[in-house]
């Protein structure tokens, strides 16, 4: 079966979009995403083989993990959210999968891999299960495990759980990395679409000091007084 995903892969493979991508996603020398490569192949299509290759074992998921091409790692990570999906009654199954991806931190590497797979797989996982992982991943020198770490609690957000997201935001206001301001003023908005007031308790106590992306993010969609108002605060 890998086989035939392979033979797909290469079929769809568009090397004038694969430079695009490479520029998109920062691959140059020094750069976040420094030394990905990219076969061409957009999300949709990602999906789409991940639906045909959904039966894909852990074993052959590994190899896709491994892999340096960008495409192949989204894909297996799309397979293993349908395959975590599924396993909606099996609590084994779904522990298996957690270790799974837990193991592949290294492989999940780049924003969208996180973004895509962080909250259907270990934020779900830990709806009903202990969370100290997160506040590991949240203190890692690994750029990716923190993202980890804030993307999960999208999972819990959406439950209208802001605890852990509010303190996993704490510990990393003095991030140094865009990458985390961004994803914590994106969760903070999300927070705010729930809870407009518990947003604004926890912008009032941290807005002068919090790093101005990650301000500029959480407040998005606020109205033009009021985001004048907090930028006026970090200013």
């Amino acid at each position: 079966m890998l086989e035939s995903l392979q033979m797909d892969f290469r079929a769809l493979t568009n090397s004038k979009r694969a430079r695009l991508l490479a520029r998109f996603f920062k691959t140059g020398k020094g750069q976040y995403g420094e030394g990905d490569k990219f076969l061409g192949i957009m999300v949709p299509e990602q999906r789409n083989l991940a639906r045909k290759y959904q039966d894909l074992s852990l074993v052959d998921l590994q190899r896709l993990l491994n892999s340096g091409f960008h495409e192949q790692r989204l894909t297996a990570l799309f397979i293993l959210i349908f395959q975590y999906q599924k396993a909606k009654k099996n609590a084994i199954l779904r522990q298996e999968i957690v270790n799974f991806y837990l193991k592949n931190t290294k492989n999940i590497n780049n924003w969208d891999l996180v973004d895509l797979s962080a909250p259907k797989i270990l934020g779900d996982f830990l709806l009903n299960n202990d969370r100290k992982i997160l506040y590991a991943f949240a203190k890692s020198r690994d750029l990716w495990e923190r993202r980890i770490a804030v993307l999960a609690t999208f999972a819990f957000i959406k439950e209208n759980q802001f605890a852990d997201a509010l303190k996993i935001s704490e510990l990393l206001l003095e991030d140094k990395h865009d990458l985390i301001h961004k994803a914590v003023g994106w969760m903070l908005r999300e927070i705010g679409k729930k809870d407009l007031q518990v947003e604004e308790i926890f912008l009032k106590k941290h807005c002068q000091s919090m790093p101005r992306t990650m301000l500029r993010y959480a407040i998005e969609k606020f109205e033009p007084v009021k985001k004048s108002f907090y930028m006026g605060k970090r200013a």
